[in-house]
């Protein structure tokens, strides 16, 4: 499945003033990067992957349509898939994309 074009597009238009974003095909989607650090992608199977502080996880989890990224079977701590039920809104999807935003920015640039 391809991502989400109009859910890049409200991601991009979210993030347009950031101008050290960069957009970058990875997953199966369209991540943006900052700092060479995934923040947030529209994801290829729909919604957004994500990521955040990993001693957060637990407590984004509990969280409607919300849920830990599954790789090669095993659950990432840090890493976040959130359903587009989650995210309808422009406020909805803002707090998310915030989220992953600031976790990346606390991360030194590679």
């Amino acid at each position: 499945m391809a991502y989400d074009e109009e859910l890049a597009d409200r991601i991009r238009e979210l993030l347009a003033t950031d101008h050290d974003v960069v957009e970058k095909k990875m997953f199966g989607g369209l991540a943006f990067l900052i700092g060479g650090h995934m923040s947030v992608s529209a994801s290829g199977r729909g919604g957004l992957l994500l990521r955040c502080d990993p001693e957060e996880t637990d407590a984004l989890i509990s969280r409607p349509h919300v849920g830990r990224f599954v790789m090669r079977g095993r659950e990432m701590d840090g890493w976040l898939r959130v359903d587009a039920e989650a995210i309808e809104t422009p406020e909805e999807l803002e707090r998310w994309v915030a989220i992953g935003v600031d976790y990346a920015r606390s991360l030194p640039p590679k």
